[in-house]
């Protein structure tokens, strides 16, 4: 699925390398970040009721698309680093001020910008996620086996790079289908797209370097900040009804000790929120983000 007319393609460089994306719309900037294993394309479905009254801008993640993939040795992985290219690109479109949303790896960049940056993030929506050392720091069989890929992404190079490599089709298939609620399809467009950037090992090296930090250096800064440098702004908590979140956690609960204004409820879809039930999606943040 594409975006709406009058969306622009861009590639904007930044201190780590370059960033893709796509702007459109009119009004105040929102900022919307894929996960894993998707790019910017996942946010499609939401642009264009949105843009009515935003200026949408949503990009690759390092590493993701076609945003650049420098190598784990030069580059910073985790959120932090990651979260900075999102600023440095915002800055360089001219928005200081902006509202930001994301979703799985996206959300976790998207509150690591909430903290790192409080001065730039006016408004943050994280979906389907806890911060990550609250995941880790309850982590059981439950989460070895339901969220596995943390794990085995994380897993010393070039391990999982070279299975990745030697069955990506059947690998982000399995994610896409297991994820999502029975039933629901993903354009074919997109699926090849999300599978595209799995064949290429640069970015799968990427990728893993970003959940090798999430289990390091993201889980650390996640336990020095947590209780330190609560988030400021408003935030909107959205999660499956269905997935991990709903089962494991009070999502709500723990994000209340993340941040001072905190709302937010699950929705009837999988993990995959803005592909599965985009209209849902859509009223919540003309709601929340006004």
């Amino acid at each position: 699925m594409g975006f709406p007319k009058g969306f622009r393609e861009f590639d904007i460089d930044t201190t780590a390398g370059t960033i893709h994306g796509v702007i459109g719309g009119q009004g105040p900037p929102l900022l919307l970040m894929h996960g894993f294993p998707q790019t910017h394309l996942m946010w499609a479905a939401v642009a264009g009721p949105l843009a009515s009254g935003h200026t949408i801008v949503a990009t690759d993640l390092r590493g993701y698309g076609g945003s650049s993939a420098p190598s784990p040795s030069v580059a910073d992985y985790s959120m932090r680093g990651l979260a900075l290219d999102q600023t440095e690109v915002m800055t360089a479109l001219g928005f200081d001020r902006l509202d930001v949303a994301g979703h799985d790896r996206g959300a976790r960049c998207a509150y690591r910008m909430a903290i790192d940056h409080p001065e730039r993030v006016r408004r943050l929506a994280v979906l389907d996620i806890v911060p990550t050392a609250e995941a880790f720091d309850r982590a059981d069989h439950r989460f070895a086996l339901g969220f596995w890929v943390w794990s085995f992404l994380a897993a010393p190079a070039p391990v999982p790079e070279n299975l990745i490599l030697a069955g990506a089709d059947g690998f982000i298939d399995h994610v896409l289908e297991v994820w999502a609620d029975p039933g629901f399809e993903f354009a074919e467009d997109d699926r090849l797209a999300y599978r595209r950037q799995f064949h290429d090992r640069s970015r799968v090296h990427a990728i893993c370097a970003q959940y090798r930090c999430a289990a390091t250096i993201d889980a650390d800064l996640d336990r020095i900040d947590g209780p330190r440098r609560p988030i400021s702004c408003p935030t909107l908590v959205l999660w499956s009804a269905s997935g991990a979140l709903a089962q494991w956690y009070e999502p709500l609960d723990i994000w209340r000790r993340w941040s001072t204004q905190v709302e937010g409820e699950s929705m009837r879809a999988g993990h995959f929120l803005p592909e599965e039930a985009p209209d849902l999606v859509s009223r919540r943040f003309l709601e929340f983000f006004g």
